[in-house]
């Protein structure tokens, strides 16, 4: 039981830092125009 105190802020946080990521993925265009990268595979050299 006393392993809770301790996971549970450890998820809490863990779940901050993946919102966070997403959040820096979303806003600086990480996901901006994507279809070419799925095309580029399949017409290179």
């Amino acid at each position: 039981m006393d392993i809770l105190f301790l996971l549970v802020p450890l998820s809490v946080i863990l779940v901050f830092f993946i919102l966070g990521g997403l959040w820096w993925a979303i806003y600086t265009g990480q996901f901006e125009d994507i279809e070419p990268e799925g095309e580029r595979i399949l017409h290179e050299d």
